[in-house]
């Protein structure tokens, strides 16, 4: 491994790599996300490796373990390339069947194949499975193309292209073409990346430091740990453009203890991109010096908020602090600091490659480009799903996602993780992004998608995500530490059946001074989930306060303790 000296030397090694591999070559690619491992793809990998072994084909056909393909409902899923044929739910005993009909005599396994809902027809291409065909996967797609620990594999497919793009370009002149493309943070809040990387580039102050929040605290939220898992140098490249436009030269990845597999990948990424002269001094001869470091968190949701994370990051408990300086002035260490999240990051090569005009021209007039959400719950189809801004959450949860399972009724959905709301069956249509879904009550938050079907209760929906909150909360400021204190004490009451008439108002009071009085972002969006249900399901709240009863039939009305 030569470390590269020239945007040249990258060149000559990109066409060496592609000429070294057969396009016509039998690819089989095993989802080796964190999804598939717990359905058994590591023994899926060991049976392909014995058999191609014992029929004499490990040098006619490569195995690939690739990251997480998305479709983590139907895992361990395999695809035999290149003609994209997809298997799911592979177990080690399919493997001889596999390899002796599809990749030595070319037939389909169809009992592997996966079967339309609608037409009950088998479907044997990739791209053709309904889950896939109305995707946008622009970001997540390359996940099963490459093996995430090959830096070759990455450059193979175009990766490290924007690099010499951007380095062709100043600073200011990258900057501006992130703000015309109208990207905005995936963290959360959607705040309008180029301005935050103009900010922190014309803040007074050395070092300036660029941050990666892998930290992804929300239950059912795991979009920025598979592409980390699955695609980490797309990361990589994306902070280096980011580092080089905002006069940055030290950065850091925060990923929490918990992600391993993604903890593991991303120091591979590393070292490897150390090697090649990708990071470091220097970098491809352009004068721009640039190192890596991860840091891991220790699981604390709080440290989601750029103020708290900064605070880990140099040592200290994690709480925020007041933003009346911005972190773009004073962040890490009291310098300059540049905060987005992975999506964010992996959607900076996209831009500079492909330009901001067509980058634009993805989503709606407030928010552009694709998102990936994580679809779980009472959904058919569990999975990562990537869709243009602007798609409708009918179109995501019963199109893509196949709808609610054994023939229930769809109910409601959480988007935004704990601190969104949930939306009802009426605004099903309501096309999902940041500003559309902030005035229905709930927001994109970094991109969990939770479906629930009519078994679900959903006041204890709000006393759960309350709960979660609570204990989550630093307790830094009174609001958020007694506030939260006292609703969970409030919803514990009604879903025991000791609901009184005036608990709602006082729902609400509490609601208000949270929202107003909180110190950081956790406390003042804790409401949502409370103020979303009793907003489009107040009914809920008054049968099991006045009739005491759960409509849901969840809640038992079983003692608890009562407090003031």
């Amino acid at each position: 491994m030569t470390k590269l000296k020239s945007v040249k030397e990258l060149e000559a090694l990109r066409q060496s790599i592609i000429s070294r591999r057969d396009a016509a070559q039998t690819v089989i690619s095993v989802c080796g996300g964190t999804g598939c491992h717990s359905h058994g793809c590591q023994r899926v990998v060991a049976a392909f490796r014995e058999e191609l072994e014992k029929q004499n084909l490990g040098d006619k056909v490569s195995l690939k373990i690739s990251g997480c393909h998305g479709f983590c409902e139907r895992g361990p899923l395999v695809v035999i390339r290149p003609h994209d044929i997809l298997y799911q739910r592979v177990r080690d005993k399919d493997v001889p069947e596999i390899v002796t009909q599809t990749v030595v005599k070319g037939n389909r396994v169809d009992r592997l194949l996966y079967t339309d809902r609608v037409t009950g027809q088998k479907i044997a291409n990739e791209t053709e499975v309904p889950f896939y065909k109305l995707q946008s996967r622009l970001i997540f797609g390359s996940n099963g193309f490459i093996d995430p620990t090959s830096i070759e594999d990455y450059i193979a497919i175009g990766g490290y292209t924007a690099l010499p793009r951007a380095f062709k370009m100043k600073p200011e002149e990258i900057i501006a073409e992130i703000k015309k493309s109208g990207l905005r943070g995936r963290g959360g809040a959607g705040f309008p990346t180029g301005l935050k990387w103009e900010s922190t580039r014309n803040a007074p102050g050395k070092p300036k430091y660029v941050i990666c929040n892998a930290d992804e605290g929300d239950p059912g939220a795991f979009m920025d740990r598979s592409l980390v898992e699955g695609n980490p140098h797309s990361v990589l490249e994306g902070m280096i453009i980011g580092a080089y436009a905002i006069g940055s030269h030290e950065g850091f990845i925060y990923i929490r203890n918990e992600y391993p597999l993604a903890v593991k990948h991303m120091r591979i990424a590393i070292e490897q991109a150390e090697k090649y002269g990708l990071l470091g001094e220097n970098i491809l001869g352009s004068g721009f010096s640039f190192s890596v470091k991860i840091k891991r968190g220790g699981g604390a949701f709080v440290c989601g908020e750029s103020t708290a994370l900064m605070a880990s990051l140099e040592g200290k408990v994690g709480e925020p602090r007041a933003k009346y300086i911005h972190t773009s002035e004073q962040g890490l260490w009291g310098k300059p600091s540049n905060l987005n999240n992975v999506e964010t990051w992996a959607n900076v090569p996209l831009i500079i490659n492909k330009g901001a005009d067509w980058y634009a021209k993805i989503g709606t007039e407030g928010s552009k480009g694709t998102k990936i959400f994580a679809l779980v719950g009472n959904i058919t189809n569990t999975g990562l799903v990537e869709v243009p801004m602007g798609t409708t959450l009918r179109k995501i949860i019963f199109e893509i996602g196949g709808g609610i399972p054994k023939g229930r009724k769809f109910k409601a959905v959480q988007t935004g993780g704990p601190s969104g709301g949930v939306i009802p069956e009426g605004l099903l249509d309501l096309p999902v992004d940041f500003d559309e879904l902030t005035k229905v009550g709930s927001m994109m938050g970094s991109g969990g998608m939770i479906v629930m079907d009519e078994k679900t209760c959903m006041v204890d929906i709000a006393r759960y995500y309350i709960g979660f909150l609570e204990e989550e909360s630093c307790g830094k400021c009174v609001p958020c530490r007694e506030g939260l204190r006292q609703m969970k004490y409030i919803l514990d009451r009604i879903v025991a059946g000791q609901g009184r008439e005036e608990d709602i108002t006082l729902l609400e009071e509490l609601s208000a001074t949270l929202v107003d009085a909180s110190l950081c972002q956790l406390g003042a969006t804790a409401p949502n989930p409370v103020m979303s249900t009793l907003k489009y399901f107040r009914d809920e709240y008054l049968a099991h306060i006045t009739e005491k009863r759960c409509p849901a039939g969840v809640c038992k009305f079983a003692a608890v303790e009562t407090k003031s």
